[in-house]
């Protein structure tokens, strides 16, 4: 008898491997796909550009093709979508080009289609939940004719088909049960068995993991349908168990008394489970949606302003405290194409590190948007302390010098209307950020909508005045014989021409709201603010306003300290250190100077450059009533020689002695 010898540990997970891979290709292996994967290189002309799309329900055939303008999607195959449209393609930057790369993907259980072209995912079905029958099994169809626009290098799954250009392809369906289909994917032997023999580098791509936690994706979603009857009182719905996960960790919703008050025509409402699908975690970086996503619906019915929210638990893996979450939703009517998680119409509350709920006023798709890269302010608590110390001290600041130059109006010096609207504009500034907070928490969106809005006018009233003040120094500096401009020209500059923006921008809407500053020691207790919101539309807004402007001014009032210490630094009085230090500070204060330090705040010295332009701006009203305060005392100890003038308008004086002189 031959005695069996014991294998070596690495030849058995070898043949082991082989074995498995010889069952797959023996089962496994077809030439038709359950869902489809198709890419290819659309060649086209230079210009405008189309996507036709023509989808109706059923299960024959989809068809791909491309001309030299337009590349067409049409056929049945879907269990529910129905499109019709053309939608041109300007926005995605591809008239300059003739050849554009593009994949379509087809999912059946979850009856979603998506395009991919010009780095863009487009949505051209949304994922929805199990249907009677599925159409898959898809085989490619008959060639078409070779042209000279079309789609080159056609491949399905990374297998090339055709290298050459052709005008359409054609992939035929089969329909399936859909339950039946769902529930062979989701034993997936096959593919766990794959997934143990990780050294089949080839073989990973078939174990679909998600990129939190490992979880397997759920290849289908379930739903449940709720009947609201004429006794609708509101009602309970618990996500189906998924197998290994506790009952108690399902997603909940609570469909409120509300939505029965809010549908008109239709009575049923439909709440959706996904789980693991890749299709919301697209176009965001630094962020996360959690693996649960829950769609509402009421056929034929768009519901929203709801009057009682809708309630929605979800359970996930502790959250650490560094990484803040807040509930989105998904417009699909705003953005039908694109996914676009927004925070509107939702709320958040943190029920502990693995637990969120979402208090929401409308029906759409639903989860928690995560932030992976925590990005909070450090040391928020001392920086409000200084600014609102600041805001406080250079209001009552401002308001003195408000009196002190309203009583010296009667003076020729054409600087005192520029230096009162500075003071005015300031004054305002700093008492709204003041109370910014406060009205944040107590008037909630609509207060903030108009406190914001003021307050970025407020901001850039003031930024204009002191770009008044570095073009009216270069006037009496350069333009020594040319008289001023009337104080109404300066009025209209500095108090109407900031209006402007903040009119259009408040027509656009959706700009000014509550504003949340996380905190680096705590992101669940945001330090809540009247300003601009986060979002898109208002960070460009912010860009192309405040940013702009404020870069304008520090440049050019960089350059003005220059020119005007070039012409008088020879005068006597420049000799004494005390008068150029506060010839310079001053105009400093005046030019806003010290707002450059904006751009500074990065690198290792971050928090210096935080903390020293927190206290420069803030007390900014009061170090301005200080520099007339010290010119004005300068001006009694000199006698009420010009070496005290209270405001830049003393050198055009000077400036003509020097031109008696030479």
């Amino acid at each position: 008898m031959i005695q069996s010898l014991p294998m070596e540990p690495r030849l058995r997970d070898n043949l082991g491997g082989v074995f498995v891979f010889i069952i797959l290709l023996s089962t496994g292996s077809s030439e038709n796909d359950m869902d489809l994967d198709f890419c290819g290189t659309w060649r086209h002309e230079r210009g405008a550009l189309s996507l036709n799309v023509s989808l109706s329900t059923g299960c024959s055939e989809i068809s791909i093709s491309a001309g030299q303008s337009s590349l067409s999607i049409d056929g049945q195959i879907t269990a529910q979508c129905r499109r019709s449209e053309v939608i041109p393609l300007e926005q995605l930057g591809l008239d300059s080009e003739e050849e554009s790369p593009f994949c379509l993907y087809w999912e059946p259980l979850l009856d979603q289609l998506k395009l991919q072209l010009g780095g863009k995912n487009l949505t051209l079905c949304w994922p929805t939940s199990l249907q009677g029958s599925c159409c898959t099994d898809l085989s490619h169809g008959a060639n078409t004719p070779k042209a000279r626009y079309g789609i080159i290098n056609g491949t399905v799954k990374k297998d090339l088909i055709n290298p050459y250009i052709m005008t359409a392809y054609k992939f035929k369906g089969r329909s399936i049960d859909c339950k039946a289909l769902c529930d062979q994917e989701k034993q997936g032997s096959t593919q766990v068995s794959i997934c143990h023999f990780h050294h089949f580098h080839r073989l990973k791509s078939v174990c679909r993991e998600s990129s939190a936690g490992g979880n397997m994706e759920d290849p289908c979603a379930r739903s449940s349908e709720v009947d609201m009857k004429e006794d609708f009182r509101g009602y309970n719905i618990t996500a189906p168990a998924t197998k290994g996960v506790p009952a108690e960790s399902s997603t909940t919703v609570h469909l409120p008394r509300a939505l029965k008050q809010a549908a008109k025509k239709s009575s049923k409402v439909v709440c959706t489970f996904f789980k693991n699908n890749s299709l919301f975690q697209e176009g965001h970086k630094g962020v996360r949606i959690l693996d649960d996503v829950v769609e509402i619906t009421v056929e034929n019915e768009v519901i929203t302003n709801l009057s009682e929210p809708i309630r929605i638990g979800f359970h996930h893996d502790v959250i650490p405290k560094l990484h803040s979450r807040k509930c989105v939703s998904w417009d699909t009517r705003k953005d039908p194409l694109q996914v676009n998680w927004l925070d509107d119409g939702c709320e958040t509350q943190q029920k502990g590190a693995k637990h969120t709920e979402c208090l929401c006023n409308h029906l759409t798709y639903f989860s928690v948007l995560v932030q992976m890269e925590p990005r909070p302010v450090r040391h928020l608590l001392a920086l409000s302390a200084i600014t609102s110390l600041g805001c406080a001290v250079s209001v009552f600041s401002c308001v003195a010098l408000i009196v002190y130059l309203c009583r010296k109006r009667r003076s020729k010096e054409q600087s005192i209307p520029i230096h009162l609207g500075l003071a005015v504009s300031l004054g305002l500034l700093n008492l709204l950020f003041f109370f910014t907070g406060v009205l944040a928490n107590v008037g909630g969106e609509g207060v903030c909508v108009w406190v914001g809005a003021g307050l970025h006018y407020t901001l850039l009233s003031s930024f204009t005045w002191m770009g008044v003040e570095v073009f009216h120094t270069f006037w009496l500096v350069y333009m020594v014989f040319s008289p001023s401009p009337k104080p109404y020209v300066w009025n209209l500059v500095g108090f109407a021409l900031p209006a402007v923006p903040i009119i259009i921008l408040a027509a656009v809407g959706d700009i000014y709201g509550v504003r949340e500053v996380l905190p680096s020691d705590d992101v669940s207790n945001p330090y809540k603010m009247c300003w601009m919101k986060n979002t898109h539309k208002a960070l460009l807004a912010h860009y192309f306003t405040n940013m702009t402007v404020l870069a304008i001014l520090v440049s050019s009032g960089i350059v003005m300290l220059f020119l005007v210490y070039r012409q008088i630094r020879t005068r006597d009085e420049w000799r004494q250190n005390r008068v150029a230090f506060l010839s310079i500070w001053g105009l400093s204060c005046l030019y806003g100077t010290s707002w450059g330090l904006t751009f500074l705040d990065f690198g290792p010295l971050s928090d210096v450059v935080l903390f020293l332009s927190c206290i420069l701006n803030s007390f900014q009203g009061f170090f301005l009533m200080l520099r007339f305060y010290m010119l004005d005392w300068m001006r009694k100890q000199a006698g009420g020689s010009a070496l005290g003038s209270t405001s830049t308008g003393s050198t055009r004086q000077h400036m003509l002695q020097a031109q008696e002189k030479s």
